[in-house]
């Protein structure tokens, strides 16, 4: 495993003066529309800070951050919350933050990391192309590169979620989580793998941009040409050197939802839990719906990842044409 149980509760002390647990809820009208039994549990990281369970990712790598790093500045690559994480614990702590973002970029997620003081670069077709964007600023300009994925204290700052879910309801059977980089998933399997062993952890991928799904299915790291899906937290196009080995150990299943699937699962929380939900934040629910069979009376935790869906994106959705 990339990360420990250790470094996980190390972020979490870290970030417990600036972050809130998130609350775990659960919707008896969500519960029917799921089937078979199942008992839902709802982690609502869309209601944190900057919308997203990325601020987690943020403010744990910037607070590990020495502090001569820290005045070099820091770079990152991202579609939208990672950026948003680091430019909010870059304000938070006086740190220059640069944040690269694909051409056409979810304007509303540029406008918001512009706010929190980040310096915006659009540039590359797609995440991929932003990465080696902000890898070629880091090295012209000495900046810290804050990987979304390969960076151990992001990922720690994710697992501090699952900690919380532990706590909030000690009975969970499993979590369905949704996969781009995975840090989500492999915090989820280092706290789970520590503390509670019998509990499962299911992994889902869009289907446009499905790179960790068929290397998981193929045993071997994977990259794809295109990330087509509208969900634009997962549209990664490779598997990653931090999260890969861990995915393919640990996930119970991993299975992958169109485009429509995560719209209708949108349709679902909107309706149940009269909460915002970005399409990346509503592929668990569209997974746990696919793999319900499997999961007939457990208690499932599902993430609400984000909350930053732009208004053209949720009017498709609402109307249907998604």
């Amino acid at each position: 495993m990339s990360i420990s149980l250790d470094d996980i509760r190390a972020a979490r002390i870290r970030l417990a003066p600036l972050l809130s647990p998130s609350p775990l809820r659960t919707y008896r009208e969500l519960d029917d529309a799921v089937g078979h039994g199942i008992h839902v549990h709802v982690k609502h990281e869309n209601f944190n800070p900057t919308g997203s369970f990325k601020v987690r990712n943020g403010l744990s790598f910037m607070t590990a951050l020495p502090d001569e790093a820290r005045a070099r500045g820091v770079v990152a690559a991202t579609r939208g919350n990672h950026g948003l994480g680091i430019a909010y614990a870059g304000r938070a702590f006086g740190v220059h933050t640069t944040v690269c973002v694909p051409l056409g970029n979810n304007p509303d997620k540029n406008a918001a990391m512009r706010a929190l003081g980040a310096r915006l670069i659009e540039e590359g077709r797609d995440y991929d192309e932003s990465v080696k964007v902000a890898e070629r600023i880091a090295r012209d300009e000495g900046a810290t590169m804050a990987h979304s994925t390969n960076d151990r204290m992001v990922i720690a700052g994710a697992g501090t979620l699952t900690l919380e879910i532990i706590e909030q309801e000690p009975r969970i059977d499993a979590l369905v989580i949704a996969i781009g980089g995975g840090s989500q998933a492999v915090g989820a399997l280092t706290v789970l793998g520590a503390l509670k062993p019998e509990a499962k952890v299911y992994g889902v991928q869009a289907a446009g941009a499905a790179a960790s799904h068929a290397g998981w299915h193929a045993r071997k790291p994977v990259t794809i040409e295109r990330a087509d899906t509208f969900a634009d937290g997962l549209a990664t196009r490779s598997t990653y050197e931090m999260t890969f080995p861990a995915l393919l150990d640990g996930l119970a299943d991993f299975v992958t939802v169109t485009d429509a699937e995560i719209a209708n699962a949108m349709r679902i929380l909107l309706r149940t839990t009269h909460s915002m939900v970005e399409p990346a934040g509503a592929a668990g629910l569209a997974g746990l719906i696919k793999l319900a069979p499997q999961l007939e009376g457990k208690r499932v935790g599902i993430v609400l990842s984000g909350a930053n869906v732009d208004s053209s994106t949720l009017q498709r959705v609402l109307s249907g044409e998604l």
